[in-house]
């Protein structure tokens, strides 16, 4: 039964309203309910005011990642460096990557690598590996990164000729959806099949990627990343797109159906109901953008609305809907399934949105109450050049040890940045990687940003020019 407005102002008024608003611009709960704290409630261990995070970044004397004191990274690929089995190079590009618990001791890593168009455009597309490619003419698609025990490392094909493999997510069963942020049709830019949907590959089972197939059930439009209910099975999506702005859509199974190893291959390509989302506000009225949220801890209550043509031949999905008829947002990247509901991140928002800029977002859904709930706001950076400022939040991940890890996408500095549980954010770590020049540099974004399944280390990729790393370090402290 869909949530209607008239039930959620009714709601909102026996509670007081239903919105607890809390922190100033650049302040981030990590949970549902959670509210920004004072400085006085972060302490030490002898009961002394203290900053949040693990302390300032140290320069890194190889120039590619300044850390906190007690942490240290490694290398696992490097695009035009490490060699997959075949011997072919790393693919380039490096952008969601999701972390599995492999067999005595090794994970398994799967990353997307984000390359659009021809395979003749880069220099190190995807390897074309026999029995995995879906378009020979696309240059990208996912490898499977193993790391076993020993810290020997070992690089194959999880699936080629995709396109544009931006983010993603992980299902319950433990397989990766790579999504493809590019929605050309066959015989568009090179291309010899149509493009814009979401592909499963299992880190486990290599033989399961063979004859790669879309999932079209989940519709073909410029997909960021999903996640998967592993209560309810609804699948949720966010689509990276302007002109009108993204939208974010919600996937409910068929009648019957049981999610598993291999079975999304089995749907139909019309099962389900694909919908996007609707909010509205407390009084009842459709919020027809994201950007309209300026407090920290507002909620909007979600219906949904069927998507009437999701293999979208003639008119791009999200403008089959009327102005006014969803609610959109600009940049709608990661997404990560925790606490009970999905996390999504809005990159940020300028005069492409009809509220007011900003420089990131991260929503909470709750699927039981049917709400979303601001999280995260970062007011406009007005310097991303100078340290201690951030924006444009991308991939997203919920830490072991509490609060949020994100990476920037944005201009200047690119940091991976958290919180803690009360609420306050601190650096992480920082790319001091150069690809520009020492009169105008430029830092490439962070992207693939993961925790091992045992909780010790924290994986991220620098997109260019494609790097895999592996950070360890006192995580409990």
């Amino acid at each position: 039964m869909p949530l209607s407005r008239r039930d959620f102002a009714a709601r909102s008024v026996l509670a007081g309203a239903g919105v607890a608003l809390t922190g100033s611009v650049g302040a981030l709960a990590t949970a549902p309910g959670a509210l920004a704290a004072d400085e006085s409630t972060l302490r030490d261990a002898d009961g002394r005011p203290c900053e949040p995070g693990y302390g300032p970044l140290l320069p890194d004397p190889a120039g590619i990642l300044a850390l906190p004191a007690g942490f240290r990274y490694r290398v696992l690929t490097h695009s035009g460096v490490t060699r997959l089995e075949s011997g072919e190079s790393t693919p380039e590009r490096h952008d969601g990557t999701a972390a599995f618990e492999g067999r005595r001791g090794v994970t398994l890593l799967v990353n997307n690598h984000e390359l659009k168009g021809r395979r003749s455009d880069w220099r190190y597309p995807v390897p074309a590996a026999e029995g995995l490619v879906y378009d020979p003419a696309a240059a990208g698609g996912c490898t499977v990164v193993e790391v076993r025990r020993d810290g020997a490392v070992a690089e194959w094909v999880g699936i080629a000729g995709t396109s544009t493999n931006c983010a993603g997510g992980t299902t319950p069963w433990g397989t990766w959806l790579t999504c493809e942020e590019n929605s050309d049709l066959a015989g568009k830019n090179g291309m010899t099949k149509d493009h814009g949907y979401v592909f499963e590959v299992d880190p486990q089972d290599r033989r399961a990627n063979l004859d790669p197939r879309p999932v079209k059930a989940f519709g073909r439009y410029d997909h960021e990343a999903v996640v998967i209910d592993p209560r309810r099975g609804h699948a949720y999506l966010t689509e990276d797109a302007s002109g009108p702005n993204g939208l974010l859509y919600r996937w409910t199974p068929p009648e019957g159906f049981r999610h598993g190893r291999g079975r999304l291959r089995t749907l139909a390509d019309d099962a389900g109901v694909l919908a996007a989302a609707k909010c509205f506000d407390s009084t009842g009225r459709l919020v027809d953008d994201l950007s309209r949220a300026t407090r920290i801890g507002t909620v909007y209550g979600v219906d949904w609305a069927v998507v009437p043509d999701r293999d979208a031949r003639t008119v791009p999905v999200r403008k089959q809907f009327a102005d006014g008829a969803v609610t959109r947002g600009r940049k709608l990247e990661g997404m990560w399934w925790a606490d009970g509901g999905a996390y999504f991140v809005s990159s940020y928002a300028r005069e492409e949105s009809p509220g007011a800029a900003h420089d990131g977002q991260v929503w909470f859904y709750d699927p039981k109450r049917r709400t979303i709930r601001l999280t995260v706001l970062l007011g406009v950076n007005a310097d991303p050049s100078a340290p201690g400022g951030y924006d444009g939040p991308d991939n997203i991940t919920v830490s072991p040890h509490g609060g949020l890890v994100l990476a920037e996408d944005g201009d200047g500095l690119q940091y991976l940045f958290g919180a803690t549980d009360s609420g306050r954010t601190y650096p992480l770590a920082r790319n001091d990687l150069n690809i520009g020049t020492p009169e105008e540099p430029e830092y490439s974004e962070f992207a693939g940003v993961c925790f091992s399944p045992d909780g010790r280390t924290l994986f991220a990729g620098i997109q260019d020019p494609g790097i895999l790393v592996a950070i360890t370090g006192p995580w409990r402290r």
